[in-house]
């Protein structure tokens, strides 16, 4: 894993004003940047706003919407509410999992995918429905699944 560039991390600390009561808007804005909270960053952050570690490490842990690893370029969100359960969700991420070889929450070797189980995406009358980056794929048959999937899978390579 390659180490991150540390100084748009500076920028996002500093431009905080470095007090304590910012520590949750700081790590919003260095995930956003970064994709996941870097170990070594979450240092910097303790040491700048004067914070010990595992307070920082702590509060970063409690909320879900924060990641300590890096996301591979294709994230794909199977949605597991109500109506996606009914229509197949499980049948979507066991596909998935088998397919790609992982699990829930992790990437692919080559970093080109990660599985993510969501509570629900929203889309109801689409299920059982997944996400892939910012795009919705709905009424998903394990055929439609792997044609999608053989996509990104072909995109990955041809840019890589």
């Amino acid at each position: 894993m390659s180490k991150p560039d540390l100084e748009p991390a500076l920028t996002i600390i500093e431009s905080e004003n470095v007090k304590p009561g910012s520590l949750i808007t700081i790590l919003q804005k260095i995930q956003t940047q970064y994709g996941y909270l870097p170990k070594k960053i979450l240092e910097i952050i303790s040491r700048r706003i004067d914070i010990p570690a595992a307070k920082v490490l702590g509060a970063a842990s409690f909320y879900s919407q924060f990641k300590f690893e890096e996301s591979g370029k294709n994230v794909i969100k199977v949605c597991h509410g109500t109506a996606c359960h009914i229509s197949g969700a499980s049948k979507i991420l066991g596909f998935l999992e088998d397919h790609l070889k992982i699990t829930d929450g992790e990437t692919t070797d080559d970093k080109l995918f990660t599985i993510e189980r969501v509570a629900c995406l929203g889309c109801c009358s689409l299920a059982p429905v997944m996400m892939i980056n910012d795009t919705t794929y709905g009424r998903l048959t394990l055929d439609k699944l792997r044609k999608v999937i053989n996509h990104y899978r072909k995109e990955g390579q041809s840019n890589a």
